[in-house]
């Protein structure tokens, strides 16, 4: 029996009950509280830059990007997340360069999250400098991360990070 192969590609509008699922299973109730949430709350994610994984038909995993400002844009990057069962596979890593890699090449120049930096390290993010970014909540300084895109591009932006909503 062969293993069925990975498949990246764009999210579907049908893929949201499933990709709310993993979110529910993965981060719990909880997940609305954090300040990770609230970077994005009340913004729409860049439909171009959200993808989806599946192996088969089975949805294991997802990433979105969202429009988000501080003086200038940015994106925010989150949730990324894998199907607990697929985890170690590389599907984390894959839906990062495919989101990334979409990112830059639509122009973007800076990418912020909040996340785990030893592991988002090898996708190019690094701490914010200190006061240079204010994320909306508390949040561990060494887990408010951002990846330039285009080199520079950090220096474009500075104060509060909020989300950017559809009118």
């Amino acid at each position: 029996m062969t293993a069925l192969p990975l498949i990246l590609r764009t999210e579907h509008p049908g893929d949201t009950h499933g990709i709310e699922r993993l979110h529910a299973r993965a981060f719990g109730p909880g997940r609305f509280a954090r300040t990770a949430y609230r970077l994005r709350e009340g913004s729409a994610p860049v439909a171009d830059l959200c993808f989806a994984a599946l192996v088969g038909s089975y949805l294991v995993g997802s990433v979105r990007l969202w429009p988000a400002q501080a003086g200038g844009p940015l994106l925010v990057l989150g949730p990324l997340t894998v199907d607990p069962s697929f985890e170690g596979r590389g599907i984390g890593g894959a839906l990062m360069n495919k989101a990334l890699d979409a990112a830059r090449a639509a122009g973007h120049g800076l990418v912020v999250l909040v996340g785990d930096a030893p592991y988002y390290r090898r996708f190019g993010f690094t701490p914010v400098p200190p006061g240079r970014l204010i994320p909306p909540g508390p949040v561990d300084p060494a887990r408010f991360l951002c990846c330039e895109l285009v080199p520079g591009a950090r220096e474009t932006v500075a104060g509060n990070v909020s989300a950017v909503r559809p009118r």
